[in-house]
């Protein structure tokens, strides 16, 4: 009778017991340590990183503030602030440097190394797109070899054939010269550009009786135009900032603004320091409006060069 009227041991519900089980393991939540040992060396590595991102942009922001303040100061020495503030400075400069004739020339190979990137490297960028053929990955590097390399390691070879030949020191070597690396840059921004549009558009054109011609003007041109504005716009900001092999190739009479500002610089004779730094802040909002107006259309982020996935 003892044995029927037993009470049944009591069971628990698996999920309780299996809680009660990875508690017992669990560090205490509320006290914090297991987090702490594993939180205190990530902190100390992001207050380093931000350390050094902060320290690196102080020093660059410091500098810029200390050219941008001394172009316009009349005298600087030894104190906080100038005594006073002028645009003397930028006058002197426009005419010492010549910068009227510097920005024209500057104007002029801007201009002609933009509209030969995008109307040669357009057409290329398509084939390297649409067309398979053997050793096509080859090609690619080829292409994109002058961007891969310091411009110094093919710039000196260059400018001394340049110069047997008669094209150094002329407004023709010095737009040469900047095509090499910007007609790459074309490339590279139009290859996956392309290869985004899908290719039966082309094929429905063809059905609706366009021939080559209409097909490029009322279906392609459309769609290309974003980005060849945009890569138009970085291989303008590229060409402006180009030093090396404008320097290695440019005349007296050819040279660019970043070119002219190396020569200010390091020229012999006394220049006033202040007139060099109201030509580098003149440089430096060229440049800077240029990068702003670039940044509209392209995002940094999107430049990337991608293989085509082959067909299975």
């Amino acid at each position: 009778m003892t044995t029927e009227h037993r009470a049944a041991p009591r069971s628990w519900p698996a999920s309780a017991s299996k809680d009660h089980d990875d508690g017992a393991h669990e560090p205490d939540k509320r006290t914090g340590h297991g987090r702490q040992r594993t939180s205190v060396p990530g902190r100390i590595w992001r207050v380093l990183v931000w350390g050094a991102m902060v320290f690196f942009l102080l020093n660059v922001v410091l500098l810029i503030a200390t050219v941008a303040v001394n172009s316009v100061a009349t005298r600087w020495f030894g104190t906080l602030l100038p005594q006073g503030f002028t645009l003397h400075w930028y006058a002197q400069a426009w005419g010492d440097f010549q910068l009227a004739s510097v920005l024209w020339v500057t104007v002029e190979v801007v201009g002609a190394v933009v509209l030969l990137s995008v109307l040669l490297g357009v057409p290329a960028a398509y084939a390297l797109a649409r067309v398979q053929f053997p050793g096509k990955r080859l090609a690619m590097l080829i292409f994109l070899l002058p961007l891969m390399v310091p411009p110094v390691t093919y710039g000196i070879p260059m400018a001394t054939v340049m110069y047997k030949v008669g094209l150094a020191g002329t407004l023709s070597g010095v737009i040469l010269a900047n095509l090499v690396p910007a007609l790459p840059f074309v490339i590279l921004v139009m290859t996956p550009f392309i290869e985004q549009i899908d290719p039966n558009l082309e094929a429905a054109a063809r059905i609706f009786g366009a021939n080559t011609f209409r097909y490029f003007r009322y279906v392609l041109l459309p769609l290309l135009v974003p980005g060849m504005l945009a890569a138009g716009l970085l291989v303008l900001v590229r060409t402006i900032g180009m030093f090396e092999l404008t320097f290695f190739t440019a005349g007296p009479a050819t040279q660019t603004l970043v070119v002219a500002l190396y020569y200010a610089v390091f020229s012999t004779g006394v220049r006033a320091p202040q007139s060099i730094d109201a030509m580098a802040m003149i440089y430096m909002a060229i440049t800077l409006i240029w990068v702003l107006i670039a940044l509209q259309f392209v995002s940094p982020t999107q430049i990337v060069s991608r293989v085509k996935e082959q067909k299975q």
